[in-house]
This record gives C-alpha cells, structure tokens and sequence, in this order.
C-alpha cells in the first residue's frame, strides 16, 4: 500500500485537499450539509489521488531517463519518500499503477455526478490538462500554466458543489490567486529543485531555459501577486471578514510564500527553492484553518 500511496504522493494530495475545502467555505460562507460535505470530501481524495498517479503514469518513460544514472533528489520533506516515482523505478508495475489511477478516478466522476453533474466536465478537464502538462515537459517551459490550471479545478469544482451558478468574475479572481500560487511557490521550485535530473533528459522548465536569475524573479512576482490578489477575495464570500481576515490573510502569505520567496531570489540556492515549496504547500491548509475559524465564530 505504501508504494501505491507513493506514486499519488498522498502527503502532498491531502494538504492540496485542503484548498477546495477553503475554496467553498469562502464562498458558501458556512458548512455545508454533512452528506454533501462527506461525499464531497470523499471525492476530493479520490480526484488528487488519481490525479497525481496519473502524472507519474503519463511522465513514466521521462522519469526512466531521469534516473537512468542515480535515484532521485532527496528534494522537499513534503515529497521525501524512498518510494517516490514507484513506476519509474520499477517499484511498481505500470498495470497495478494503470489499475490504481483508473478505481480513484472512476470514484471521482461518481462523486462528481451525484454532487453535480456539470462537475463531471471539471474532473475530465482536469485530468487532459494533467497528461497536457507532463507531455510538453521538452516541449515548453510554459507548462508551467497548465499546471495552475490544473491545481484550480478542485477548487473551482468546489465552489460549484456549493453555489451552483458562481459569479464569473469571482470564479476568475480565485482561479488567478490559485494559480499564481501553484506556479510560484510549487511548479518553479520544484523544476528548480529537479533541474540536475531535467538537464539530462533536455527537458524544458523555467529555471533550465531561462536561467536560476530569471526564475527567482519570477518565483518572486507571483508570489507578490498571489497575496496582493488573495486580498481580494473577501469579496467573494458573504462572510463579514473585515480586516481581521486581511491581517490573518496578508501574515500567512508573508510567512509561507513571500518572505521564502525573497531568500530563494537572493541566495539562488536549491534547498531554498525545496524550502519554499515546503512552506507553500501549507498554505492551502493554513487557509483552511483561518476560514474554517471565521465560519465558527461569525
């Protein structure tokens, strides 16, 4: 079961849960009912389950190359399993792998039905976007979009779970925030964190193509902007957050994503970009403690 957990990075998946769960108590501004909050927690497990399985299947024959010479980085403590990359390093067969992907993701389409059925159309975008992303890794360091995009449809789909028609708008103000977190405190850091292995397979990511400089800068922008955006979402929620919510808000982005952010464009070192992928990946969890608090005490 361990390798199985491993080739979905279940560590990284259950924190990256939380972000849906911030996403619609933001927007419901309460809980919803217990059924619909159960079966909609159930699906959001088996959706990143599937998901991240699937980039390791899609990604397989890259990640051979990768390792051809030595295992891989020992990396982020988020993503620090011996067991990493189980199919790739023949730990685990591509059938069970294939079989593992296809029973969470059909879990996934179920719950998205019964939740809602439009929500079908966001768990099927979200795993072509998935495949997209792993297969432009030597074609484009721009993929590094796609991966946003990809991180926003579980929150997006829960905001569609609990207010079925969302003003656009809004919906395209979270989406932004989400994925200037996604490309600054996750996707760069981690190709940054990766770049010895990347260079040996010619793969094309931002920190390879346009060098560390350019890369800690970019790191840096959308880090600023994914706070100076996240202040804007009050304005979503029917919640009264007032500026309790923006201090609260505004700290936790300083701590977990900026202030990273600034070392890592300093020092161009990797072991800050695997410290601030570290800190960003507690951010959707941190986001969820403080929404969850202004829920029960409004």
């Amino acid at each position: 079961m361990k390798t199985f957990l491993a080739l979905s990075r279940s560590t990284h998946g259950l924190l990256d849960v939380a972000m849906p769960g911030f996403a619609a108590l933001l927007w419901l501004g309460g809980f919803p009912e217990w059924k619909v909050l159960v079966l909609a927690l159930a699906t959001a497990v088996a959706g990143y389950t599937a998901i991240y399985a699937l980039n390791d299947l899609v990604g397989v024959k890259a990640d051979r190359e990768k390792f051809a010479a030595a295992g891989p980085n020992a990396g982020y403590s988020v993503e620090a399993s011996a067991l990493r990359y189980p199919v790739a390093r023949n730990l685990l067969s591509l059938r069970s792998g294939i079989a593992w992907f296809a029973f969470w993701y059909a879990l996934a389409l179920a719950g998205a039905w019964l939740l809602n059925p439009p929500l079908v159309i966001v768990v099927l975008a979200a795993a072509v976007l998935e495949a997209a992303y792993c297969l432009l890794l030597k074609v484009s360091c721009w993929r590094t979009l796609v991966s946003g995009l990809v991180k926003s449809a579980g929150p997006v789909a829960a905001v569609y779970v609990v207010v079925p028609d969302p003003h656009l708008p809004h919906l395209a103000l979270m989406v932004a925030w989400l994925v200037l977190w996604e490309i600054g405190g996750q996707n760069i850091p981690a190709d940054w964190n990766d770049i010895e292995e990347d260079r040996r397979v010619g793969a094309r990511t931002i920190p390879l193509v346009y060098g560390t400089r350019v890369a800690g800068a970019l790191v840096l922008a959308s880090l600023v902007l994914c706070v100076a955006v996240g202040a804007l979402l009050p304005q979503v929620s029917p919640l009264a957050l007032g500026w309790p919510w923006q201090v609260a808000s505004v700290t936790a982005g300083m701590l977990l994503l900026v202030l990273p952010g600034v070392r890592l464009f300093l020092s161009h070192e990797g072991r800050r970009a695997a410290r601030l992928f570290d800190l960003a990946s507690l951010y959707p969890l941190v986001m969820l403690a403080l929404v969850t608090a202004f829920v029960l005490l409004r």
